[in-house]
């Protein structure tokens, strides 16, 4: 197992990419996880935001993360596919950033539903038209044999019944799934248990830790969390991330653990990392 991190751990410190790259390189991270932009972004441009467009030319960019000694380890193209917008603005995004990654040298493209039950379609007929987008793009992401992720995020995702069907929408080794910690604990639901059902699918992880007063006024509440607000290991979802790690290592999973955490300009990511580090090392992993 690797360890790595999202860029969006610096979006409150309204870093650029590169700062992460230094970041990465000054405490001898070797992964990184960004968002990407379809389009042109002001704050972007200006240098005020920690991911990457889809006009920056990624053979390039691979060229200087490979200086800072980096590589992508997924990108996130998670504009939700369950509602009306689904198709019209998430697949063509996907669909781009499929062969972006490709030439970026990453291997996954993560992929979601909408926090909430989507407005005007029922359940299953909000299934039925992520089927069809997922059909799509899953015959691009074959053809550039680049993996696609659903994240455990949304009103269908933290659902692990309905997200066992998502993952069947199509029979193919590029459906995979993005387990996240976090995520499927503010849900209300076992993280260890989810873990357990969906092992065999686990291609990416997004580690994140709960704080108690977040999870106090708002598990069961909630599906999903941007980010820790407490360093991995500080909060409630300690002994779950750490029971996951354990499964994970006797699955022999030799994926990226993508911290997902409150970067604070590095102080509490950092404490996030020195944890993540120690508790791997006591799993000898």
């Amino acid at each position: 197992m690797e360890i790595g991190f999202h860029t969006d751990a610096f979006n409150s410190a309204y870093w650029n990419f590169d700062q992460c790259l230094a970041w990465a390189e000054r405490n001898d991270v070797h992964c990184i996880e960004c968002g990407l932009i379809d389009g042109v972004s002001w704050i972007h441009g200006l240098g005020y935001q920690p991911h990457v467009a889809l006009y920056e030319d990624p053979l390039l960019l691979r060229r200087k993360m490979e200086r800072h000694g980096v590589r992508l380890s997924q990108v996130d193209a998670a504009f939700p596919l369950s509602g009306k917008e689904g198709p019209l603005y998430g697949v063509p995004y996907v669909l781009k950033s499929i062969p972006w990654a490709r030439h970026a040298g990453c291997p996954c493209v993560a992929t979601t539903d909408g926090l909430h039950r989507p407005p005007g379609l029922g359940d299953d007929e909000a299934m039925e038209l992520m089927k069809r987008s997922y059909g799509r793009i899953v015959e691009v992401a074959e053809a550039y044999e680049i993996a696609v992720t659903i994240e455990v995020h949304g009103y269908f995702t933290t659902n692990p019944d309905r997200l066992e069907q998502m993952l069947a929408f199509c029979d193919s080794p590029y459906l995979r799934l993005n387990l996240d910690t976090g995520n499927s604990f503010i849900a209300g639901r076992d993280p260890v248990a989810f873990c357990d059902r969906f092992l065999g699918k686990i291609q990416h992880v997004h580690v994140k830790d709960v704080s108690p007063s977040l999870a106090a006024a708002a598990r069961g509440e909630q599906t999903g969390i941007a980010v820790s607000q407490c360093a991995i290991g500080d909060g409630v979802n300690a002994d779950n991330i750490r029971a996951i790690l354990a499964k994970l290592k006797a699955s022999g999973y030799r994926g990226v653990l993508s911290m997902e955490c409150e970067g604070a300009a590095g102080p509490m990511i950092e404490r996030s990392l020195a944890w993540l580090r120690e508790t791997l090392r006591g799993l000898s992993a």
